[in-house]
């Protein structure tokens, strides 16, 4: 979920739902003689709005989905919607495919990582634990992401204050977790299967970032591509493991529909486009309205308990991972902070789910 530093180079969304927080954008300044671009229709903060509703809201979505279809069957339909928004999306910008075979495989491995493994941990975590516990376990991605830093990223060293984030947000894990009880009444299974699909994001945007540098192809073509590869990895998997549905019953079909062509799809062209107007460290607050929307949406619309530890360590994580993304303020001579360039010029940065 969370892009630990700084990409050197355009990489691929991993269009999921939630994503991970955008990585900063490229400090090369637009061209003067670069076009000015279209000012949107809808003011950002509409966008950035309704970025945090549908990603929210994914996680009730995935809870409603597994209630009529099996958990592979779910991740398969909203791989295929996103996939056939995102598709939409590169014909009409007239986006070119990636045409090295070396970026297409690598492309299948960041697609398991960031979109096969993830998507379906959730829908099989969803079966036995809570909407609510589902977001907010995917809040801990900064707190993985940071850890695997420390480890791969040797460029990315870590600062006493992200250290710090890190064992608190951790500390908020075990709040959730009810650790002090022992875990009592807590479906372990569901639950480390929730936290193992958030460490898949960290850990792909590693991989992302080690080996898609410098394809050449725009953010856009390359998420399009990763996520049509997800969809045909779930095409392979879940006959193997699942029979065809025999009925297709209304509210679960349209929450799966909804959570790709939404949450998998429009979600990675809206906050795209937050990059580039606002910039990267805008765009990324989304993810801390995530776990409170998850969590509201569950309580309130599928009449889900909460006790006291839930929210509370929900806050202690969300502090954590605010204190993981932080980073040294700049010299006062440092130009501020812009957004990313345009897409033509192969140098935007965007994020994931």
């Amino acid at each position: 979920m969370s892009a630990p530093c700084e990409p050197r180079a355009t990489t691929p969304a991993p269009a999921s739902a939630p994503p991970p927080p955008v990585p900063p954008a490229s400090s090369t300044p637009t061209t003067p003689s670069a076009p000015a671009a279209r000012r949107p229709a809808l003011d950002w903060r509409i966008r950035f709005a309704a970025l945090s509703l549908i990603w929210g809201f994914s996680f009730l979505l995935i809870k409603v989905g597994t209630e009529g279809y099996a958990p592979f069957q779910v991740t398969f339909g909203r791989l295929l919607a996103g996939t056939a928004v995102l598709v939409a999306a590169m014909v009409m910008r007239r986006e070119r495919l990636p045409h090295s075979a070396r970026t297409w495989g690598h492309l299948m491995v960041a697609a398991f990582l960031l979109n096969a493994l993830p998507f379906s941990l959730f829908s099989y975590a969803e079966l036995t634990i809570p909407s609510t516990l589902a977001g907010i376990c995917n809040a801990t991605s900064p707190l993985w992401g940071m850890a695997l830093s420390v480890v791969a990223l040797s460029e990315d060293r870590p600062t006493r204050r992200r250290v710090a984030g890190l064992g608190v947000g951790f500390l908020g894990v075990l709040t959730v977790l009810g650790a002090w009880q022992g875990f009592s009444g807590l479906d372990l299974p569901g639950t480390g299967m929730a936290l193992l699909a958030s460490f898949c994001y960290p850990v792909g945007w590693i991989y992302v970032r080690r080996t898609l540098a410098g394809t050449g192809s725009s953010t856009l073509a390359l998420t399009g591509s990763q996520l049509f590869l997800g969809t045909a990895q779930l095409a392979v998997v879940t006959p193997l493991f699942t029979s065809a549905p025999t009925s297709f019953p209304l509210l679960p079909t349209l929450s799966i529909l909804a959570l790709g062509a939404l949450g998998t799809g429009l979600a990675v062209l809206l906050q795209y486009g937050l990059v580039q107007e606002v910039g990267p460290t805008t765009a990324q607050m989304v993810t801390y309205f995530i776990p409170v929307i998850a969590t509201a949406a569950g309580v309130a619309l599928l009449g889900e308990r909460l006790s006291w530890n839930t929210p509370v360590g929900a806050l202690i994580i969300l502090v954590g991972a605010a204190l993981t993304q932080s980073r040294a303020r700049p010299a006062a001579t440092a130009a501020p902070e812009k957004p990313a360039t345009p897409p033509d010029a192969n140098t935007a940065r965007l994020t994931r789910n």
